[in-house]
């Protein structure tokens, strides 16, 4: 036999084994190289998706009832309370929002006479509703909501309207008025309220402040004083201004545009909280 063919032949296919080899590695290659590729160009997307979706959202926005179907205006039945005999009446509620939207806990007080119907309405409907969340520094935030909702009968037909804000003079006008939200959270010292200490407050007591704030058109408190504290010098006033001295607020809103306001708050302590 002549060596010379069966050597081209055994080069022939060492270099066919190895060219195969060299193809196997070069796609093994560019597959790994495409599937990092992959996910570089995933990890690129959703990095500019949540950048997107925060320099969507607006620099500030007040937490709103909305329009959803577990939004509080859409679950309070105004013709059972019509039924039921309530009449023209009002109760003003305070919320903790979540940054979901989601209610935390909520609060009503200050109803007018002959609101007990109402007041226990609300009060059910809050324990479930859902509100868009509020936003500040285009990302969502906690916050409290402070709101008042009317009811009146009209024509023997039942007519509910809920305001974000318990300023006498904006309700009684019916203005497009946002008062301002304290946050919770984010730029925000404020870390909701505490009751007195026992050497301020050695009886178990319910307290309320009525509280003032002038407050920028960014949020920042510029002031604040106490218009009021039942009962006096157990120190309820005091833990009122503490609470809210390092708070930052979603501004109030007129018209949709946020804007410098002065006004008063009414803050509730209870024993325990």
């Amino acid at each position: 036999m002549n060596p010379v063919p069966v050597a081209a032949e055994r080069n022939t296919k060492t270099a066919a084994a190895a060219s195969h080899s060299l193809c196997l590695q070069t796609l093994a290659g560019a597959i790994a190289f495409s599937s990092n590729m992959r996910r570089l160009v995933f990890l690129l997307i959703i990095g500019f998706a949540l950048k997107c979706s925060a320099e969507d959202l607006p620099m500030y926005r007040p937490a709103l009832i909305g329009k959803s179907p577990d939004a509080i205006i859409n679950r309070i039945d105004e013709k059972l309370l019509l039924r039921a005999g309530q009449k023209d009446a009002a109760v003003m509620f305070c919320a903790a929002v979540e940054k979901t939207g989601e209610v935390k806990w909520s609060a009503t007080y200050r109803g007018t006479p002959d609101s007990r119907l109402l007041e226990q309405e609300v009060l059910r409907v809050l324990a479930k509703a859902k509100m868009i969340p509020a936003v500040r520094n285009h990302q969502p935030i906690s916050v409290f909501y402070y709101g008042t909702v009317l009811f009146e009968v009209v024509e023997n037909k039942p007519r509910l309207r809920i305001f974000a804000n318990q300023e006498e003079s904006e309700l009684k006008k019916e203005n497009d008025f946002v008062g301002p939200q304290p946050c919770l959270g984010g730029d925000s010292k404020f870390s909701g309220l505490h009751y007195p200490s026992a050497q301020q407050a050695p009886l178990p007591v319910d307290g309320a402040v009525a509280l003032w704030f002038k407050i920028d058109g960014s949020g920042n408190l510029q002031e604040e004083k106490v218009v009021k504290e039942s009962p006096p010098l157990l120190g309820f006033g005091d833990a009122a201004l503490d609470d809210f001295a390092s708070a930052k607020f979603i501004p109030a809103f007129r018209n949709g545009n946020p804007v410098p306001c002065e006004i008063t708050l009414s803050i509730y302590y209870k024993p325990g909280s």
